[in-house]
Formats: C-alpha cells, structure tokens, sequence
C-alpha cells in the first residue's frame, strides 16, 4: 500500500505512540513503514529490504515498542545493530518514540564504553536492548543479559554485519534466544548469506522490498563535478561559500584525509572536525553532538564512522573521495533529505570516473545532474550578500560605544562615511572580501603544470638562491602584519631578511616565499612557531593550492 494512501492511524498504533510521532513532526509513513509495521504488529516476521534513510528505524521499533508488556520486568526485545554508532542512533530514536510508554526502558550495549552503567540499566529492568554482536555475546556469557523472556529480535543493517565478520556471532546469539521468538531482519542488499540466515531463523517471513525508484530518498539532489584529485580541497571550498549549506557531511576513504581535510577548511575560517573509526568513543560522540548542535559546520568523515549517524540539520553531503560501490554511495546521501526536508548530494569524480556516475544512475534509478563550478564572480557575490547578512544582524544592537569611536575617527580624519563603513566591514571579514583572480580547479586528471621557481639575489655569498611559495596558517582575521611573519622566521630559521620574498597576507592565511630548499630543522621550528598566537604550520604550496 503506497504511502500517501495511509496515515499513522491507520496502522494501529497505541495512543501514546501517535502522540510521539505527531510531537516529532512524522505526518505520513514512508514506504517501508506502511508495509512492514502491519505485519509486525499481527506477530509475523518479516524480512525487508531498505536502504539507510528510508525510515526503517521506525519501521521496526514502532511495532516493537506496541508489543511491549508493562507487567513483565525482563528484556522483551533484542535489536542488533554493526556499529555503536547505529546502536546509539537507534536507542535514541526509541526513546523518542516510547517517551511516556509504560514499561519502555532501553538499555544499550556496545563496545568501547564500560561495563558499569550497562550492568546498572540492566539491573533496573531493561525491557529493551539495543547493542552490537560482540557486546551482546560478552553479556550473555557474564550472565547479566538474559534472553529467556525474549519475545522478539531486530537484526538491523544484516548485510553490514556480515561485512564487518559478525555472522558467527549473530548465529550464535539467535541460537540463545527462544525459538518461539518473532524475528525481524533489515538490509539493504538480499545477498545468498542473507538469505541463508532468514531461512534458518525466520518462519515463514513477509517478503518486503522497495522498488529500485524507492531506493534513494526522494527529497536528495544529486549532482556530480568533475575536477582534477589534486584541485578537490579548492572546489569544495568553493561549493561550501556558494551553495545554501546548513550542515554538511564530506566522506573520505581514509583516517589521514579526515584530519588533514578538516585542517584545512579550519584554516578557510569554517568550523570543521574529522570523524573517523578510530577517534576514542568519547571524541566521537562529543564530535557528532557539536554537529548536532550547530557547533560544527562541516564533518570530514568515513564510511564507518558515519554508520547511524542521523542529524536532520545535514542539508549537503559531499563524496569527496567517490565510494568504493554503489552500496555504499546509497549509505552516504540517506544521511541528508531527513525528515521530509530537502538535500543535495554531489560526487566528485575525475575523467576516468565517469562510468562509476553511469553506474550509480543505474543503481538508484535516479539522474545526477552535472554541476559548474562556481566562477569568482559568484563566490565574491556570496560573500558580499554573506557579509551583508552578518552585519544586519547586529544593526539592532547597542551600538553608541562603536559609533561614538567611528564620530571621532571621521572628525579626526576627515574621512567620508562610507570609507569607514567598508573599513570596519573589512575588519569583520577578516581582510579582502573578493577572489584576487578567478583560476577555478579543473578537471583535468593531469596534474597543474606549476610555474617556474623564482630566483633571489640575497645569498650571504651574494649568489643566487632558488625560492618557493610557503604557506602559513595566520592571515589577516589573527591580525598578522608583514613585519610580524619577517621577524618570527628571520629569527626562528636563522635566515637573513634579504631571503625572505614577497608575503602575501590573505583573510584566513598567508603565502611567504622563502629558500625552496629549507634545512629540516628550520622547517620544523618553523612549522611549531607562533604568530599571533596562531602555530605557522608551515608547508610547501603545491599547484592548485593557495588561492
């Protein structure tokens, strides 16, 4: 039954589940909700297939939480999920959704938190448990989780968890639960192990699949650019000052990319984080909560450590580095188009990449658009209306104090108004507004020809001495001063100031062209020196990069 058809009460709900939804702001069922919650609240297990961001959260957790028995103080209701992330994800969405219900407690479990707290939510009378395979096993085989009143079992994102090397201990765990259990599975693919599982533990299930065109969330725009790997940090900085950006998710392959492309928008002035598998759990769920919060604009994330992760703020995802298949790819831009708003998902990819955009079509069912690259012409319009945003914000303000300073600076100087506007308009940008030249990224896949090295007649032997472009993270926004940049190297790397070459301090760094074969200890001191409190972090600028 197509979703626009039914409403949430027409599903038979409790009450109290109807009010949630409505509180939350769910009008409608999606497709994998109408047909999967009626024949979980008749008892029958179901076997359904359904991509991240369809709402099977809901799908299963809104029959489960009708099923629960008040009266009974023992875990009725198993969901497993393959990472703490989803755990998490989950166990938060069914408290929101059983607020106020009788008799449901959750309970998580997962790897990479103590023991203590789970072993105290247990003990209260946990009647749901929510958590990952190897966690779940160390539990039962302590003792402290029991099974024996188990009603029903949700294996959520099955295909991930055969991925990730749980079937053993999936296998394991179904084998202590009652066989008289219901038992729901989840997964976006129906690969032969999949249906090995749901021959050996489900009876007699409800076959439920979305239609290809149902894959992907209907809200997400799907867009693609092509652009050379080395010019892909320039052309996402440019869509992140362009494009309508609330909150953004960029995926990368790697740990090392997450923390190195996070550095550098930190660098452009934009509140980024990396967020990896291996960050401590602690920095993880700290991280994911800034973002959540509207602290962070932008996370720099993997595959893995964007496993469950749902914030309804997410209006872009960005597949900086394209995924390894087309699972994945479908993974990645469910995180964005959430609760019914609108999203924009765009794909980097190169010239020899243009199969995987044709395969990706095909995969969804879904068109990606090609996309321009913002010209200079844009990005200084989006920065002028930008700025004109942030200064209309405080026109309502107290403001005598300022304009008692401005009065005095234009007796004093006789300069006109609207030069002092536009020079206190500068100090809150942070330096130049505007793109000095409009060299967009290309999309080329051979490398940018770099331009010659320059010479310098500076040498202490008065030869001549090969120099390079360097940049710093310290610009215009730290207060940074020629004379400031001069003297901290002169005196940090022991060089003369005849070999330091031209400096030129852009809003959010600075570009310093210094001897191209800098010793390594000079390098390092360099690296570690602070100007206006801001460490150098001195590298070597390659082509395509500081503009």
């Amino acid at each position: 039954m197509p979703a626009t058809a039914i409403s949430f009460q027409d599903l038979d709900l409790p009450a109290i589940l109807l009010h949630n939804l409505s509180r939350l702001g769910h009008e409608l069922p999606t497709p994998i909700q109408a047909a999967a919650i009626p024949p979980q609240l008749a008892g029958r297990d179901v076997l359904g297939q359904a991509q991240t961001g369809t709402g099977k959260t809901a799908a299963f957790g809104l029959p489960l939480l009708a099923a629960l028995s008040p009266d009974r103080h023992a875990v009725q209701a198993l969901v497993l999920t393959p990472t703490r992330e989803l755990a998490m994800q989950v166990g938060s969405a069914l408290e929101q959704y059983g607020q106020g219900l009788p008799g449901a407690r959750v309970a998580l479990l997962y790897g990479g938190s103590g023991y203590r707290e789970q072993l105290r939510d247990l003990q209260r009378g946990a009647t749901v448990v929510v958590g990952t395979p190897g966690r779940v096993m160390d539990h039962l085989r302590r003792g402290s989780l029991d099974l024996s009143a188990l009603s029903l079992i949700v294996l959520d994102e099955a295909d991930e968890m055969l991925r990730m090397g749980f079937v053993d201990d999936v296998e394991w765990i179904l084998q202590q639960a009652p066989s008289s259990r219901q038992t729901v599975l989840f997964s976006a693919t129906m690969a032969p192990a999949i249906h090995a599982i749901a021959q050996r533990h489900l009876n007699q299930p409800v076959d439920i699949a979305l239609a290809a065109e149902q894959i992907t969330a209907e809200g997400v725009r799907q867009r693609y650019l092509v652009v050379a790997d080395q010019d892909k940090s320039a052309a996402l900085l440019r869509l992140l000052e362009v494009e309508p950006v609330d909150g953004a998710i960029v995926f990368v392959r790697t740990r090392v990319a997450t923390q190195e492309l996070a550095q550098q928008l930190q660098q452009h002035g934009l509140t980024a984080a990396g967020l990896s598998g291996e960050l401590p759990q602690a920095l993880r769920e700290q991280t994911v909560e800034r973002f959540r919060r509207g602290e962070l604009d932008v996370l720099v994330a993997t595959d893995v450590a964007a496993r469950g992760l749902d914030v309804e703020r997410i209006s872009h995802v960005f597949n900086y580095d394209a995924p390894f298949d087309r699972e994945a790819y479908v993974h990645r831009i469910g995180r964005t188009g959430r609760a019914g708003r609108n999203g924009e998902a765009i794909l980097f990819i190169n010239h020899r990449q243009r199969r995987l955009r044709q395969a990706l079509e095909h995969h969804t069912g879904q068109r990606i658009e090609a996309l321009t690259l913002p010209d200079a012409a844009t990005v200084n319009q989006a920065r002028m209306a930008r700025l004109g945003r942030r200064l209309a914000t405080v026109l309502n303000e107290d403001l005598t104090v300022m304009e008692e300073v401005v009065s005095a600076l234009q007796r004093d100087s006789d300069l006109p108004w609207p030069r002092i506007a536009a020079a206190a308009a500068w100090l809150a940008h942070g330096g130049p507004l505007q793109l000095e030249q409009d060299r967009p990224p290309t999309a080329s896949s051979r490398p940018a020809r770099p331009r010659p090295p320059r010479t310098h007649r500076g040498s202490e032997q008065g030869g001549e001495v090969t120099m390079a472009r360097f940049r710093v993270a310290v610009g215009h926004r730290h207060g940074v001063r020629p004379g400031n940049l001069v003297g901290a190297i002169a005196n940090e790397a022991g060089l003369t100031r005849q070999l330091i070459g031209r400096i030129d301090i852009r809003a959010h760094y600075s570009l310093v062209e210094l001897p191209a074969r800098l010793a390594p200890a000079q390098f390092q001191r360099l690296q570690r020196t602070r100007v206006c409190g801001q460490p150098l972090q001195l590298r070597s600028v390659e082509a395509g990069q500081g503009r």
